[in-house]
Protein backbone atom coordinates (compact mmCIF):
# COMPACT_ATOMS: atom_id res chain seq x y z
CA UNK A 1 0.00 0.00 0.00
CA UNK A 2 3.09 2.27 1.02
CA UNK A 3 4.10 1.50 -2.44
CA UNK A 4 1.46 2.53 -4.31
CA UNK A 5 1.13 5.78 -2.51
CA UNK A 6 4.37 7.17 -3.61
CA UNK A 7 3.53 6.32 -7.32
CA UNK A 8 1.93 9.57 -8.10
CA UNK A 9 4.35 11.52 -6.29
CA UNK A 10 7.16 9.87 -8.10
CA UNK A 11 5.32 10.63 -11.65
CA UNK A 12 5.18 13.99 -10.64
CA UNK A 13 8.78 14.38 -9.70
CA UNK A 14 9.35 12.90 -13.74
CA UNK A 15 6.69 15.11 -15.42
CA UNK A 16 8.74 17.40 -17.70
CA UNK A 17 8.76 21.38 -16.93
CA UNK A 18 7.01 23.12 -20.10
CA UNK A 19 9.59 25.78 -21.34
CA UNK A 20 8.02 28.89 -23.00
CA UNK A 21 10.52 30.35 -25.20
CA UNK A 22 11.65 34.13 -24.58
CA UNK A 23 12.32 35.10 -28.19
CA UNK A 24 16.01 36.57 -26.81
CA UNK A 25 18.43 35.25 -29.32
CA UNK A 26 20.83 32.29 -27.40
CA UNK A 27 18.84 32.83 -24.03
CA UNK A 28 17.27 29.40 -24.32
CA UNK A 29 19.81 27.45 -24.24
CA UNK A 30 21.45 29.15 -21.03
CA UNK A 31 18.06 27.93 -19.18
CA UNK A 32 17.10 24.52 -20.95
CA UNK A 33 14.81 25.90 -22.95
CA UNK A 34 12.81 29.22 -21.62
CA UNK A 35 10.53 30.18 -18.65
CA UNK A 36 8.75 27.58 -16.87
CA UNK A 37 5.42 27.54 -18.58
CA UNK A 38 3.24 30.24 -15.88
CA UNK A 39 5.81 31.62 -14.00
CA UNK A 40 6.66 34.99 -12.55
CA UNK A 41 9.65 35.76 -14.05
CA UNK A 42 11.85 39.09 -12.69
CA UNK A 43 14.44 41.12 -14.81
CA UNK A 44 16.48 43.52 -12.99
CA UNK A 45 18.42 46.25 -14.49
CA UNK A 46 19.42 50.01 -14.73
CA UNK A 47 18.53 52.61 -17.22
CA UNK A 48 19.24 51.84 -20.15
CA UNK A 49 20.16 48.43 -19.76
CA UNK A 50 17.61 46.73 -22.06
CA UNK A 51 14.65 46.04 -19.64
CA UNK A 52 11.84 47.03 -21.76
CA UNK A 53 13.26 45.44 -25.21
CA UNK A 54 13.50 42.10 -23.32
CA UNK A 55 10.52 42.17 -22.13
CA UNK A 56 8.68 43.48 -25.75
CA UNK A 57 10.78 40.71 -27.55
CA UNK A 58 9.55 38.19 -24.89
CA UNK A 59 6.12 39.19 -26.19
CA UNK A 60 6.56 39.38 -29.50
CA UNK A 61 7.65 35.71 -29.43
CA UNK A 62 4.20 35.00 -27.49
CA UNK A 63 2.83 36.37 -30.46
CA UNK A 64 4.37 34.98 -33.65
CA UNK A 65 3.07 31.06 -31.64
CA UNK A 66 -0.73 32.50 -31.60
CA UNK A 67 -0.36 33.90 -28.39
CA UNK A 68 -2.42 36.99 -27.14
CA UNK A 69 0.29 39.37 -25.18
CA UNK A 70 -0.71 42.08 -22.11
CA UNK A 71 1.97 45.32 -21.81
CA UNK A 72 1.39 46.76 -18.63
CA UNK A 73 3.17 49.86 -17.77
CA UNK A 74 3.23 52.68 -15.21
CA UNK A 75 5.88 54.70 -16.74
CA UNK A 76 5.34 54.87 -20.30
CA UNK A 77 3.48 56.89 -22.87
CA UNK A 78 1.66 54.70 -25.24
CA UNK A 79 2.67 56.44 -28.60
CA UNK A 80 6.33 57.21 -27.86
CA UNK A 81 6.84 53.89 -26.53
CA UNK A 82 5.14 52.54 -29.82
CA UNK A 83 7.45 54.18 -31.93
CA UNK A 84 10.47 53.34 -30.21
CA UNK A 85 9.66 49.75 -30.29
CA UNK A 86 8.93 50.57 -34.18
CA UNK A 87 12.24 50.78 -34.71
CA UNK A 88 12.74 46.93 -34.09
CA UNK A 89 10.34 46.36 -36.90
CA UNK A 90 7.65 45.63 -34.06
CA UNK A 91 4.80 46.96 -35.04
CA UNK A 92 2.77 47.03 -32.50
CA UNK A 93 -0.31 49.32 -34.21
CA UNK A 94 -0.85 46.76 -36.44
CA UNK A 95 -0.28 43.66 -33.26
CA UNK A 96 -2.86 46.02 -31.56
CA UNK A 97 -5.65 45.97 -34.45
CA UNK A 98 -5.16 42.20 -34.39
CA UNK A 99 -6.30 41.69 -31.52
CA UNK A 100 -2.79 40.09 -30.40
CA UNK A 101 -1.41 42.87 -28.43
CA UNK A 102 -2.65 44.52 -25.69
CA UNK A 103 -1.41 47.80 -24.03
CA UNK A 104 -2.79 49.21 -20.38
CA UNK A 105 -1.17 52.45 -19.14
CA UNK A 106 -1.69 52.10 -14.97
CA UNK A 107 -0.82 53.75 -11.95
CA UNK A 108 0.77 52.07 -9.39
CA UNK A 109 -2.18 53.30 -7.28
CA UNK A 110 -4.34 51.09 -9.42
CA UNK A 111 -2.37 47.99 -9.23
CA UNK A 112 -3.04 48.19 -5.21
CA UNK A 113 -6.17 48.71 -5.86
CA UNK A 114 -6.97 45.71 -8.22
CA UNK A 115 -5.24 43.88 -5.83
CA UNK A 116 -7.49 44.33 -3.14
CA UNK A 117 -10.73 43.91 -5.29
CA UNK A 118 -8.83 40.44 -6.35
CA UNK A 119 -8.49 41.33 -10.37
CA UNK A 120 -10.74 44.55 -11.62
CA UNK A 121 -10.51 45.28 -15.28
CA UNK A 122 -6.76 43.40 -16.26
CA UNK A 123 -8.41 40.07 -15.30
CA UNK A 124 -11.20 40.62 -16.98
CA UNK A 125 -9.26 41.14 -19.84
CA UNK A 126 -7.14 38.56 -19.96
CA UNK A 127 -9.28 35.83 -19.11
CA UNK A 128 -11.69 37.38 -21.90
CA UNK A 129 -8.83 37.41 -24.57
CA UNK A 130 -7.07 34.21 -23.30
CA UNK A 131 -3.64 35.98 -22.67
CA UNK A 132 -0.91 34.03 -22.38
CA UNK A 133 1.78 36.63 -21.65
CA UNK A 134 2.02 39.46 -19.33
CA UNK A 135 4.59 41.91 -19.06
CA UNK A 136 4.66 44.43 -15.87
CA UNK A 137 7.23 47.32 -16.62
CA UNK A 138 8.68 48.41 -14.35
CA UNK A 139 7.84 47.08 -10.70
CA UNK A 140 9.73 49.30 -9.22
CA UNK A 141 7.17 52.00 -8.44
CA UNK A 142 4.57 49.51 -7.31
CA UNK A 143 6.88 48.57 -4.49
CA UNK A 144 7.53 52.22 -3.21
CA UNK A 145 4.04 52.25 -2.13
CA UNK A 146 4.79 50.35 0.98
CA UNK A 147 7.30 51.55 3.08
CA UNK A 148 7.81 48.43 5.68
CA UNK A 149 9.34 45.12 4.28
CA UNK A 150 6.86 43.19 5.21
CA UNK A 151 4.31 45.11 3.14
CA UNK A 152 6.33 44.99 0.52
CA UNK A 153 6.50 41.04 0.69
CA UNK A 154 3.08 40.48 1.15
CA UNK A 155 2.00 42.91 -1.86
CA UNK A 156 4.77 40.81 -4.29
CA UNK A 157 3.40 38.10 -2.88
CA UNK A 158 -0.39 38.99 -3.66
CA UNK A 159 0.38 39.70 -7.01
CA UNK A 160 2.58 37.14 -7.43
CA UNK A 161 -0.27 34.62 -6.62
CA UNK A 162 -2.63 36.80 -9.13
CA UNK A 163 -0.53 36.31 -11.46
CA UNK A 164 -0.24 32.50 -11.43
CA UNK A 165 -3.81 32.15 -10.97
CA UNK A 166 -4.17 33.99 -14.62
CA UNK A 167 -2.20 31.30 -15.87
CA UNK A 168 0.03 33.18 -17.65
CA UNK A 169 4.06 33.01 -17.86
CA UNK A 170 4.91 36.84 -16.82
CA UNK A 171 7.86 38.73 -17.03
CA UNK A 172 8.20 41.95 -14.30
CA UNK A 173 11.10 43.95 -15.02
CA UNK A 174 12.31 46.23 -11.73
CA UNK A 175 14.74 49.18 -12.13
CA UNK A 176 17.91 49.20 -10.38
CA UNK A 177 21.44 48.47 -11.20
CA UNK A 178 22.12 44.74 -9.95
CA UNK A 179 25.50 45.16 -8.73
CA UNK A 180 23.72 47.97 -5.88
CA UNK A 181 22.66 45.20 -2.90
CA UNK A 182 21.40 47.95 -0.73
CA UNK A 183 18.62 49.18 -3.10
CA UNK A 184 17.10 45.48 -3.98
CA UNK A 185 14.39 44.12 -3.22
CA UNK A 186 14.51 41.36 -1.00
CA UNK A 187 11.20 40.78 -1.68
CA UNK A 188 10.36 40.27 -4.92
CA UNK A 189 13.85 38.53 -5.55
CA UNK A 190 12.31 35.89 -3.00
CA UNK A 191 9.33 35.00 -4.87
CA UNK A 192 10.37 35.46 -8.29
CA UNK A 193 10.44 32.06 -10.23
CA UNK A 194 13.72 32.91 -11.83
CA UNK A 195 15.97 36.28 -11.25
CA UNK A 196 18.03 37.60 -14.59
CA UNK A 197 20.52 40.16 -14.40
CA UNK A 198 21.26 42.98 -17.06
CA UNK A 199 23.99 44.80 -16.44
CA UNK A 200 25.23 47.74 -18.56
CA UNK A 201 28.57 49.40 -17.42
CA UNK A 202 31.31 51.58 -18.52
CA UNK A 203 34.46 49.72 -20.18
CA UNK A 204 37.63 51.44 -21.74
CA UNK A 205 35.90 53.22 -24.20
CA UNK A 206 31.74 52.97 -23.96
CA UNK A 207 29.39 51.32 -21.53
CA UNK A 208 28.97 47.47 -22.38
CA UNK A 209 25.78 45.05 -21.69
CA UNK A 210 25.88 41.81 -19.91
CA UNK A 211 23.59 39.32 -18.59
CA UNK A 212 23.32 36.88 -15.45
CA UNK A 213 20.77 34.33 -14.76
CA UNK A 214 20.94 34.24 -11.15
CA UNK A 215 18.10 32.10 -10.57
CA UNK A 216 16.25 29.97 -12.08
CA UNK A 217 13.47 27.40 -9.97
CA UNK A 218 13.36 24.21 -11.25
CA UNK A 219 16.16 24.22 -14.01
CA UNK A 220 19.91 23.91 -14.28
CA UNK A 221 20.66 27.32 -15.38
CA UNK A 222 23.80 28.01 -17.01
CA UNK A 223 25.84 30.47 -13.94
CA UNK A 224 28.02 32.27 -16.60
CA UNK A 225 27.84 35.99 -17.60
CA UNK A 226 27.40 36.88 -20.99
CA UNK A 227 27.33 39.99 -23.18
CA UNK A 228 24.77 40.68 -24.92
CA UNK A 229 24.05 43.84 -27.96
CA UNK A 230 21.06 45.40 -29.15
CA UNK A 231 20.47 44.75 -32.95
CA UNK A 232 17.48 45.74 -35.44
CA UNK A 233 15.95 43.61 -34.46
CA UNK A 234 16.28 42.89 -30.67
CA UNK A 235 18.73 41.57 -28.15
CA UNK A 236 20.94 38.83 -29.45
CA UNK A 237 23.34 37.50 -26.53
CA UNK A 238 27.17 36.09 -27.15
CA UNK A 239 27.62 32.19 -27.30
CA UNK A 240 30.56 32.37 -25.24
CA UNK A 241 30.85 33.40 -21.23
CA UNK A 242 32.52 36.60 -20.58
CA UNK A 243 35.82 36.60 -19.26
CA UNK A 244 37.64 39.68 -19.72
CA UNK A 245 37.88 41.12 -16.24
CA UNK A 246 34.35 43.05 -15.40
CA UNK A 247 33.92 42.55 -12.17
CA UNK A 248 29.95 42.26 -11.55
Amino acid sequence: LEKIKRIPSERKKLEKIKRIPSGIKNFDRLVEGGFEENSVNLVVGGSGSGKSIFAIQFLIEGIKKGEKSLYITFEEKKGEFYNNMSEFGWDLVALEKKGMFFFIEYTPEKVKTMLEEGGGTIESLIIREKVKRVVIDSITSFELLFEQEIEQREAALALFSMLRKWECTSLLTYQVDPKDKKHSSRALEFEADSIIFLYFIRGKKERERFIEVLKMRGTKHSREVYSFSIEKDGIVIGTKPYSNGIKF
